[in-house]
């Protein structure tokens, strides 16, 4: 028989580990090609791992609860042929860790331009999740990352399938469009991760979590329940102690008359539920003026890299999501910039229901530029965020409540019922001052109150 060593695949740019949740195959299963084998925890979101090949599950070599390298065998799978010593799912089996060397000299020597199929994705699927036997295909044919990024998938979340790059590599042979490609250093250096990762002796053993420090022993009274955090708890308590370290926060607060979205919202929910079959809530209004807001103060949307400032063209708006347990997780709505109002409900709406499932991906928290919370949903009429790292900002909206105001007419002053809503707006002091931050919410709040109440949707 031919045994088959499955590794710990790459989930991400920056994902360097894993950590085994669960396995859903046992040893001696049978297992379909793609069918998913266990479920891995990242530092950004929870998946299932697919199988690179069919056959038997022979030998599981990581338990549950065990951190793993990315590249490091965490399985061995037999596949029914001649041959029976193991082999990295990573690399042919007869490649060994010295063939690594010629693999990055013969990329350094591919030309500068490759064949390319015409029928490429119009934008790169960043952070998208590569199989193992995917990336091994890729890196015989000399395809980098760049090009990978590039090529439709067919596969679950459009995930790459064996069949969909064994396509592109058949038109690319037979003569495709050509484009540039990164010099042949980048792509070799692309390339010698993988090599070295296709070798077993290169490969990372599992490691276990580092042990935590050793606290003095707390006493507690009878009267109580000790509750351990989870995993993501563990994270996100983490996360939020980082970026107080990190960024001196200040808050500043505004209040909007947002009457003419709660009377417009009012007139079309029903319709739009009947003929989208999702509700129509306030969130995608309060992103759009948002987004308007940032292409007026470009400086909000940036991000802190030791004395630079990284100044984004991309506008990600990411939009905190509370989870069935409890727990706290954003999700990224890309180039919101380039959505309408009735994209920006579907987006948020999938986005949202996936994540209440766990059944987001790695992509779908990628690189948010900004974020926004929506307290009012726990009738709370303001709060004071925390940012969201690399982030420079984050903005809160509260409940929207009824109240007495008084409103200007041609013929003078009245007393009327009016809707109003508070913005709560945390932002980095180290980059962004008080004029910034609190024009910048004030904007928003321009842009909520001069909502056209004859808005197609």
């Amino acid at each position: 028989m031919a045994l088959v060593e499955m590794v710990m695949p790459k989930m991400g740019e920056s994902i360097m580990e894993g950590t085994v949740l669960k396995w859903l195959k046992q040893v001696g299963d049978t297992i379909e090609q793609d069918e998913s084998v266990l479920e891995v925890a990242t530092d950004k979101v929870d998946t299932e791992v697919p199988a690179i090949q069919g056959g038997v599950l022979k030998e599981i070599l990581v338990q549950e609860g065990q951190v793993v390298a990315v590249g490091a065998p965490i399985a061995i799978i037999s596949t029914g042929g001649d041959d029976d010593q193991p082999a990295s799912s990573a690399a042919p089996a007869q490649e060994t860790a010295p063939a690594a060397a010629p693999v990055a000299a013969q990329a350094a020597e591919a030309p500068q331009a490759t064949a390319q199929t015409s029928q490429r994705l119009e934008q790169p699927a960043s952070g998208r999740f590569y199989s193992p036997l995917v990336m091994n295909i890729a890196r015989e044919e000399g395809i980098s990352m760049q090009e990978l990024e590039y090529i439709p998938g067919t596969g679950k979340e459009g995930r790459v399938s064996k069949k969909d790059i064994l396509e592109y590599v058949a038109n690319r042979q037979s003569g495709g469009t050509q484009t540039p490609q990164p010099a042949a250093s980048q792509t070799a250096a692309a390339l010698a991760p993988q090599a070295q990762a296709a070798a077993p002796q290169q490969a990372s053993p599992a490691v276990q979590a580092p042990a935590a420090a050793t606290a003095p022993a707390q006493s507690y009274s009878g009267n109580v329940e000790i509750i351990e955090m989870d995993r993501m708890r563990k994270m996100i308590s983490q996360r939020m102690v980082d970026s107080k370290r990190i960024s001196p926060h200040v808050t500043s607060f505004v209040e909007a008359d947002v009457t003419n979205i709660v009377n417009w919202r009012n007139k079309h929910k029903d319709a739009y539920k009947k003929r989208e079959g999702e509700n129509l809530t306030f969130t995608p209004i309060f992103i759009e003026a948002i987004v308007k807001a940032i292409k007026d103060f470009p400086m909000i949307n940036v991000s802190v890299d030791g004395d630079k400032i990284i100044k984004k063209r991309d506008i990600n708006i990411g939009v905190a999501v509370a989870l069935p347990s409890g727990n706290l997780i954003v999700p990224v709505i890309h180039n919101a910039d380039q959505m309408n109002l009735n994209g920006l409900s579907k987006k948020l709406n999938d986005l949202a229901n996936r994540a209440r499932i766990n059944k987001l991906t790695a992509a779908d928290l990628a690189d948010p530029t900004y974020t926004v919370s929506n307290v009012g949903s726990f009738g709370n009429v303001m709060g004071t965020p925390i940012i969201m790292q690399p982030q420079v900002a984050i903005l809160a909206v509260g409940a929207i409540k009824k109240k007495p105001a008084v409103i200007e007419t041609p013929e003078g002053d009245l007393i009327g019922i009016r809707q109003f809503m508070f913005l709560s707006h945390s932002y980095d002091h180290r980059v962004v001052d008080g004029s910034l931050g609190g024009m910048f919410v004030r904007r928003v709040a321009d842009y909520l109150e001069g909502f056209d109440p004859n808005t197609a949707i």
